[in-house]
């Protein structure tokens, strides 16, 4: 037996976490009886569980990357009606969400999938796989700033873990500076507090990289599958 939100994710219906608000919601039934304990078990292929009244089935995994552009939320829906990182992928049948998430002003490099334990596995806390941003800034942060980015910031939920930060160019007429940074948190709107954490708030910000993966030969909106060499490597990556 399996507990019913790990059950939910592996079937593709959404993440782990997010299964676990659908219980909580009162969403899910088993054998037509409505579950909101999150230690419920039961087990795959013979118990019945629907979500929203719909039977999960067991789709075929599938794994993409998408440039999510600007203003897009990183969902499968929005109750205020604006657009999701979804809309970009119309012709996949599956149930897809996106695997962690980028803010409706950030763009890049953003993964999605129907595998909910493979989505687990890059985002768990423990699991460090490097991303990569550029970021434009007001002014131009001194080395001594720098430094602290790459030491790590004390914020509001703890201090960041040590950062590769790279002064890429700078524009004295208007006052801003191009900076890479290296993490592999996830903690939320990470990179924003960090650099307004040392008096530089962000103007621009994109993912440019996630372990591996670029955005080579992609512009914003525009997705592809992942090749199945490259879903082996992100799972290696993950556990190293």
């Amino acid at each position: 037996m399996e507990r019913l939100q790990k059950v939910i994710a592996n079937a593709g219906v959404t993440s782990r976490r997010k299964a676990e608000d659908l219980i909580k919601e009162g969403r899910v039934e088993v054998n037509g009886k409505k579950v909101t304990e999150l230690g419920t078990k039961v087990t795959p292929n013979k118990d019945e569980v629907r979500v929203d009244g719909i039977p999960i089935d067991k789709e075929e995994p599938v794994y993409y990357v998408l440039y999510k552009p600007k203003q897009v939320i990183s969902a499968v829906n929005d109750d205020k009606g604006r657009k999701v990182v979804t809309d970009f992928l119309p012709e996949v049948e599956q149930r897809i969400f996106p695997v962690g998430r980028l803010d409706y002003d950030t763009s890049g490099l953003l993964l999605l999938t129907n595998d909910g334990e493979f989505a687990n596995l890059l985002t768990h806390p423990k699991n460090k796989v490097n991303k990569t941003y550029i970021v434009k800034v007001e002014g131009k942060p001194s080395k001594d700033a720098l430094t602290q980015l790459a030491r790590g910031i004390q914020l509001e939920d703890g201090k960041t873990a040590p950062a590769k930060v790279k002064f890429q160019s700078g524009n004295k007429k208007r006052n801003t500076s191009i900076i890479e940074i290296t993490i592999h948190e996830g903690k939320n709107r990470q990179v924003r507090r960090m650099f307004e954490a040392i008096g530089h708030p962000v103007l621009k910000l994109k993912r440019e990289k996630y372990g591996f993966l670029t955005l080579e030969g992609m512009e914003p909106g525009e997705a592809r599958a992942l090749k199945p060499i490259e879903v082996k490597k992100l799972r290696e990556l993950a556990v190293t």
